[in-house]
């Protein structure tokens, strides 16, 4: 692996431990919230989720297809996607995530999560060679994913924004599920239905 990947990790990782006594200085730069569906839809899921929970995994490998199917593709719900960082690699799995820009995101992210049990383990070093290989996969370039996971400012930016968010919402587990602002902890799909249903229908 290139010296220069592995800086890149530290210096994201580095941006992840000073942020919480910098948050008022991120400004000049915005955490896109990350969403499909409709936008003008009168039912809104959000989603709060770690790249590196089990729990989040288990999710987006069960549930995430159908919802999006039946409920995002369809046009029915707005979903929004809200990182959530208990660790380093969760905060750099993101910044890698959006380096392909809203397009691949979510392909990205599906990826992450489908290899989860591989990416996460080893030393730095390994996690950030896994992570460039997910991104190659994506189609990113090696030059391209070192300029975002150097963007200190984005760093800081997007822990700002979950910090704040999490607070809000009163987010204490992932993955956790609000449906126009009401938190329901992790469901089923069976009882996500049921609860997307109920606002569709009211």
């Amino acid at each position: 692996m290139l010296r220069r990947q592995f800086i890149s990790y530290t210096l994201a990782a580095t941006a992840l431990s000073s942020t919480r006594l910098m948050a008022q200085d991120t400004k000049a730069v915005e955490a896109m919230a990350m969403t499909m569906g409709n936008p003008d839809a009168t039912v809104t899921l959000s989603e709060y989720a770690s790249f590196t929970c089990p729990h989040c995994a288990t999710f987006h490998k069960d549930v995430m297809p159908s919802l999006k199917t039946d409920y995002i593709d369809t046009g029915k719900i707005n979903f929004i996607y809200r990182e959530v960082y208990f660790d380093r690699l969760g905060l750099w799995a993101g910044m890698l995530a959006r380096c392909g820009g809203p397009d691949k995101y979510f392909g990205i992210a599906d990826m992450l999560y489908k290899r989860q049990k591989d990416w996460t383990k080893g030393s730095g070093a390994e996690v950030a060679e896994k992570l460039y290989k997910i991104g190659r996969i994506a189609g990113l370039k090696n030059e391209d994913m070192e300029a975002c996971l150097q963007d200190q400012e984005m760093a800081k930016a997007l822990v700002a924004d979950f910090q704040k968010n999490a607070e809000a919402d009163g987010i204490d587990s992932t993955p956790s599920l609000l449906i126009n602002g009401v938190n329901h902890g992790n469901q089923s799909y069976s009882e996500l239905q049921k609860l997307l249903n109920e606002q569709l229908e009211s």
